[in-house]
């Protein structure tokens, strides 16, 4: 099965780049719109740059504009968010509930080490070489 899909790797990794950084742009789309039933959050609160973050890194990490370092940026955003908002409510993810936090943090660490990739923003203008 993996000779057989390893030849669809590069369109596998653009899907999960597209739908991974627009899901992280719904978050803030939510913080700093109140959309997708979210709550607005004023602009100049730690929620506030957090939905910046996630909206403005999610967005160019799925158009693949300077994916590797937004997602890196995402990354540890993630990190930062997971330990302030879950972490002291328990040691494990599950029982914390911050599993998304800590999947969304290695995601967007996979995508900072391979960049933005095929079918990105700077594959399309030469800027960044496609693995």
């Amino acid at each position: 099965m993996e000779r057989w899909l390893a030849r669809y790797s590069g369109v596998a990794y653009a899907l999960m780049r597209v739908v991974t950084g627009s899901l992280l742009a719904c978050h803030g789309a939510q913080k700093l719109f109140g959309a997708f039933g979210g709550q607005r959050v004023p602009l100049g609160s730690l929620m506030g740059l957090a939905g910046a973050i996630e909206l403005f890194g999610g967005a160019l990490v799925a158009v693949g504009l300077f994916a590797g370092s937004a997602a890196f940026l995402c990354s540890g955003f993630m990190a930062f968010a997971y330990f302030m908002a879950h972490a002291s409510k328990g040691f494990w993810p599950i029982l914390n509930h911050g599993e998304l936090a800590v999947a969304y943090c290695f995601v967007f660490l996979y995508i900072a080490t391979r960049g933005s990739g095929p079918g990105s923003i700077d594959a399309l203008m030469g800027r960044r070489p496609v693995k």
